[in-house]
């Protein structure tokens, strides 16, 4: 087998995983699939966030929150010349996310266990949130009882994130999905939406 059919052949390997949602999620446990409803980033979503943040050959990337590591698994496939890592707070989903990527073959994405206030904003280009702090105040859309929750939680992370954005350089992007409009500092402006609005692309003026 020469080299061509090497690529060829790994490529149809990636599409396969990527040509729909249900068909991603069979890289995961039945008890993180059946999550996929409320907490993890359509495919759409993703190619589309992923579009507007790669806004450079070797953009680095962070997702706030980033779960079984959809997102940054879907980024790298559609948009490969950017860098992702999504940091996330609960190490069985850091697992299931590292696992689903050696799958995948993706060099391209790296995963962080920790809270997103441990790491430093100024090593990353560009953000994509997917309203993580939701869990805070959510009566019934939790993805487990590992974490603590609190309505003091959900506003300090709101807070917080508001903060470091606010300390970006102009030009940073930012997508967000179903995120409170508080997260953003004044300085951003909407360059763009879509889902009806679900999705805005954030730029730093």
């Amino acid at each position: 087998m020469n080299s061509k059919e090497i690529v060829s052949n790994s490529s149809s390997a990636l599409d396969h995983w990527f040509s729909s949602d249900t068909q991603f999620h069979k890289l995961y446990p039945d008890s993180v699939q059946l999550l996929s409803r409320n907490h993890w980033t359509a495919l759409t979503v993703a190619r589309k966030a992923a579009n507007f943040l790669a806004a450079e050959s070797g953009s680095r990337i962070l997702d706030i929150g980033s779960g079984i590591g959809k997102f940054c698994l879907a980024g790298a496939y559609f948009k490969p010349e950017a860098l992702y890592f999504g940091v996330e707070q609960r190490s069985d989903l850091v697992e299931y996310a590292e696992t689903a990527r050696l799958k995948l073959g993706l060099n391209n994405v790296t995963f962080i266990h920790g809270n997103f206030t441990q790491v430093d904003f100024k090593s990353y280009d560009h953000f994509y949130f997917y309203n993580a702090f939701y869990e805070n105040v959510a009566i019934a859309e939790k993805i487990d009882e590992n974490v603590r929750y609190s309505i003091e939680l959900y506003n300090y992370y709101n807070y917080y994130l508001n903060k470091q954005l606010e300390k970006m350089p102009s030009g940073t992007r930012v997508a967000t999905f179903y995120g409170p409009e508080e997260i953003m500092p004044s300085g951003y402006h909407v360059g763009g939406s879509d889902l009806d609005d679900l999705l805005k692309y954030w730029v730093r003026e």
